[in-house]
């Protein structure tokens, strides 16, 4: 659930309302009642994958993937290697 910054065009008062994104947006200010309680539009935030199964490179493209795998020492072979350092080169 988002939540929302509400400012109250009477008194001032500001705050942080967490409400479903269906729920209609609340009509007054909870410090003087005024009916000009106003929700504020906010950048909003970016999806942040939480848990054990989410890693960053999950949703990597496939060129991505496909550079990646050429690097990799098991894809060397030892005889056609050319890379400096190759942990596959004798």
């Amino acid at each position: 659930m988002p939540t929302y910054d509400y400012v109250c065009q009477a008194c001032g008062h500001r705050a942080e309302v967490f409400q479903r994104m269906s729920d209609e947006p609340e009509k007054s200010c909870p410090e003087c009642r005024s009916k000009k309680w106003q929700r504020l539009i906010g950048a909003g935030a970016g999806v942040i994958f939480k848990g054990s199964g989410f890693y960053g490179t999950d949703y990597r493209s496939d060129a991505f993937k496909a550079d990646a795998a050429k690097d990799s020492p098991s894809s060397c072979k030892p005889e056609s290697c050319e890379k400096k350092g190759c942990p596959a080169k004798p």
